[in-house]
Order: C-alpha cells, then structure tokens, then sequence
C-alpha cells in the first residue's frame, strides 16, 4: 500500500472528524468550506486508488447531513462540474436512515430521509439495495409522510408505491438513484450522488 496516499488520506478523514466535531458543538475550529471540499475529493480519489469497499452493516442507523455541495452543467463540453459546498444550517434538520430488510439477503434494505423544521416532519422512505464491491446503494422513494407533533397527518404513496417497491430489486442500478460512498466510519459517512453532488453526514 502506498505510505503517502494512505498518510494523506488520513488527513482527510481528520479533516471531515474535525468538521463533524464542530457541527456538533464539540468546538469551535470549523473548516472552510473549500477545504471540506477538497478533503472529500481526495478521499474519494483515495477510496478507488485502495479499491475500499464497505459492508452495508457499516451504513445502517441514522445519520444527519452536515455537509453539501450543489453541481452545475459545463458550458463546453457537457456534463456537470461541482459547484460550491455549503455547511447545513443547524435549524433545518436533514436526516438519512438505512435499515436491513431481509435477513436472508444483506444486499437489500430500506431508507428513509427526513427533513423536520421545527414539529413539522417530512419523510420519504423506500426501498435500498447495497453493492457491496462498488460501495454502491441504489434507492427509489415510494412512499410520502408528513407528522405535526409526531403524529402522522398526511400519508401517500410515490408513483406507484408498494408495486414499484417490488421491482424496485429487479431493475438495473443505471436506471436507479444511488449513492457511492467512499469513506464510512463510526462517526460519519460520505458519498457523491448520481448527479454529481457531494455529502457529508454525521451520526448524532
């Protein structure tokens, strides 16, 4: 293994530890956000260069995005280039979750995501399949929440929900959203999204 990719990458990951302890409150030394950028970027490099893969074990429980960035499309020659990242303003909560769905198949699971503002509560959630080799989870939202003091006031189904569910595991991932994580720790987790963004999530 290379000594210098993997001392670098160790900066990485202490650079996104330190932006998560701050998010938390833990302290005040909160990085720039070009430098939360480049750390991503760089672990990624490194997490293909390592050929890094994870267990979907790792991924499942609650996490709370910390850290985006948005993309744009080239003018040139086409496709996107990463735009600017942004920290998550602490009043807006945005949630991920993954839990195991079969215990007979540890590919296949469930997520939900939840953005609450103060008692009101969204939440989208839908079948997950994991591939493991290629870090890779393919996800679709079939189903649609909103809870006011946590009761559910408002339910419905995504397009064709539970039928969509079904053959959710029978489609191609071309054809899916997904997610490629390239660093998954205790503390947090990090993936590029199938349209080019990055995020950062911490565990609360």
């Amino acid at each position: 293994m290379n000594t210098d990719l993997t001392s670098t990458n160790t900066n990485n990951v202490n650079t996104l530890s330190q932006a998560a302890a701050a998010y938390r409150g833990e302290n005040n030394n909160r990085p720039q956000p070009e430098v939360i950028v480049n750390a991503l970027l760089e672990a990624e490099k490194a997490a293909k260069q390592q050929r890094l893969d994870y267990d979907f074990d790792a991924l499942i429980g609650k996490w709370r995005l910390c850290f985006a960035t948005g993309t744009k499309k080239a003018q040139k020659r086409g496709g996107i280039i990463l735009g600017k990242g942004w920290y998550v303003p602490q009043l807006t909560k945005i949630y991920i979750s993954f839990s195991p769905s079969s215990a007979e198949d540890i590919s296949k699971g469930e997520i939900a995501n939840q953005v609450q503002l103060g008692f009101l509560l969204l939440q989208l959630t839908g079948p997950a399949k994991y591939l493991g080799k290629k870090n890779l989870l393919a996800f679709d939202f079939t189903q649609m929440y909103f809870s006011l003091f946590g009761r559910t006031i408002y339910q419905q189904k995504i397009r064709s929900g539970k039928v969509q569910a079904e053959d959710f595991y029978n489609q191609p991932i071309a054809k899916q959203a997904f997610f490629a994580f390239f660093i998954v720790t205790q503390d947090f987790i990090a993936a590029r999204g199938r349209g080019g963004g990055l995020a950062l999530w911490i565990r609360e």
